[in-house]
């Protein structure tokens, strides 16, 4: 993988959807040099205690162990009615199939079509959003209005990309009506699907982007300002999971790209350590 601002092109562009006109290189190798210590000092992924809802068992997400202050890291997910079990296929054929027939919630009532994911099916990073737009809904892929160009140019600064190495699914499969938060029982209704897709990609890296879904990712209610930092561990393969800010948000509050930059550059840097 190449070194992140090694390519001015790429860099400009990004730096340009950021809104950042000028970028000063303060030496020949500040970026690397940079990076070089930011790595050297980065903590290994914490031990985590797991994330338990009150509804009936379902796939676990898990967080952190308390730090010094224990309440801060400890989340209760909202209690949703129990969805049936169902069986999900073990295969990309079997499981796209069943998502474009699936009935499980009310959303089926409302979607133009599924909108399953896209990417590389065995991509190191797996970006996870909240759900489809009107632009997804109609066109049947994740991300491919405003939002998705600009997430396809934050992938592109660090070297990622849907067509090479990142696969992008949402949290629900179906559009919620009028672009509303997807609700705890279209989620759970869901989730047998996306944990499906994870064991099948298996990503060294899991992005959750926005507050949505990260809450429904680790279920939890906690805001995203607290969400976002620690790196959590996912489902029974306890893969790593790191909380950013959702493109649309970033479109909508331009202040808060620089943060963005921060979490897109520690991706880079994770994907980089040796598996």
């Amino acid at each position: 993988m190449p070194e992140l601002g090694s390519d001015p092109r790429r860099r400009r562009q990004y730096l340009k959807a950021l809104g950042v006109d000028i970028y000063v290189r303060r030496g020949p190798s500040t970026v690397e040099a940079a990076e070089a210590a930011e790595v050297a000092t980065m903590p290994e992924p914490v031990a985590v205690a797991e994330l338990r809802p009150r509804a009936a068992p379902v796939s676990r997400a898990e967080a952190p162990l308390p730090g010094p202050e224990p309440a801060s890291r400890e989340f209760v997910a909202p209690a949703v009615a129990p969805t049936p079990a169902v069986q999900v296929p073990t295969d990309w054929t079997g499981l796209r199939d069943m998502v474009r027939d699936c009935s499980r919630c009310k959303l089926c009532a409302t979607r133009t079509q599924t909108v399953f994911g896209v990417g590389l099916e065995s991509a190191p990073l797996m970006v996870v959003g909240e759900g489809p737009g009107a632009d997804e809904d109609a066109r049947g892929e994740p991300f491919v209005g405003r939002a998705g160009q600009l997430l396809d140019q934050m992938l592109a600064a660090i070297g990622q990309s849907r067509d090479q190495n990142t696969y992008i699914a949402n949290v629900v499969k179906c559009r919620p009506p009028g672009n509303r938060d997807p609700e705890a029982d279209e989620v759970e209704a869901c989730r047998p699907y996306l944990d499906r897709q994870i064991e099948l990609v298996k990503p060294r890296l899991i992005v959750a982007l926005g507050r949505i879904a990260a809450q429904r990712l680790l279920q939890s209610d906690a805001p995203l300002s607290r969400l976002r930092g620690p790196l959590y561990q996912y489902g029974a393969g306890r893969t790593p999971v790191l909380v950013t800010y959702h493109p649309a948000y970033l479109l909508r509050s331009p202040r808060e790209k620089s943060k963005s930059w921060d979490d897109l550059k520690r991706v880079h840097q994770l994907l980089r350590q040796p598996a």
